[in-house]
């Protein structure tokens, strides 16, 4: 049988169409970046064609199979239980199924597993050390940031992200890096201020909540 070559340049043009759609709906800077490297995989065309890459996840060095066709969410979600990681509108207009593609927020539908190859992926299940909480975890849980909870592993990733870069954001510069994620419960300033707590602590500082952000009043 007449084997398939998943070329680059298709992977590409296909990823450009997907980032210009997703473009439309200000993902800010970070959201569906590009990836820095491609590879070709070569499939044997029939109904149960699969492919097997190596990655990390979550800092574990992974092996994988599965059909060519796969996002990384369908592949995360799918194949290796990583449940944490969530479906959404699978368009690139919601942000909830942001994972961290080598330290870049991405948007997981957008992108194929099988250019996931030799890269590192990490979902909001890697967050937590234990039983002890990440800093940025606690600070959604404590001023609830998280109603729901459906989008709060995107944002809990976006925020990661973003403070490893910036350890001291400003209001405005949390309210770029969380642009493409989007919350129908919280009306978004509880999650900005997590993040900004979760930031003072992390940066060593004896920071709490001021009583109008627990209480209101």
């Amino acid at each position: 049988m007449r084997a398939v070559v998943l070329s680059a340049k298709n992977r590409r043009d296909k990823r450009q169409q997907c980032d210009e759609r997703a473009g439309d709906s200000d993902h800010g800077p970070q959201a569906g970046a590009a990836l820095t490297s491609y590879q070709d995989y070569d499939v044997t065309q029939n109904a149960d064609a699969k492919v097997k890459i190596a990655l990390t996840v979550n800092n574990e060095r992974t092996e994988v199979a599965f059909a060519p066709h796969k996002t990384l969410l369908e592949v995360l979600r799918e194949e290796l239980g990583l449940t944490g990681t969530k479906h959404g509108c699978e368009l690139g207009e919601c942000g909830t199924c942001t994972v961290l593609l080598d330290g870049t927020p991405v948007l997981s539908c957008l992108v194929l597993g099988v250019a996931c190859a030799d890269h590192s992926v990490r979902t909001v299940e890697a967050m937590a050390d234990g039983g002890t909480l990440h800093p940025l975890q606690q600070t959604f849980a404590d001023l609830g940031a998280a109603q729901c909870g459906y989008c709060t592993p995107a944002f809990l990733l976006t925020a990661e992200a973003l403070l490893a870069e910036n350890p001291k954001p400003t209001r405005d510069e949390i309210k770029d890096a969380l642009a493409g994620n989007l919350c129908r419960c919280t009306g978004y300033i509880k999650i900005y201020e997590a993040v900004e707590l979760a930031a003072a602590r992390m940066r060593g500082e004896k920071a709490e909540p001021n009583q109008e952000t627990l209480y209101g009043r």
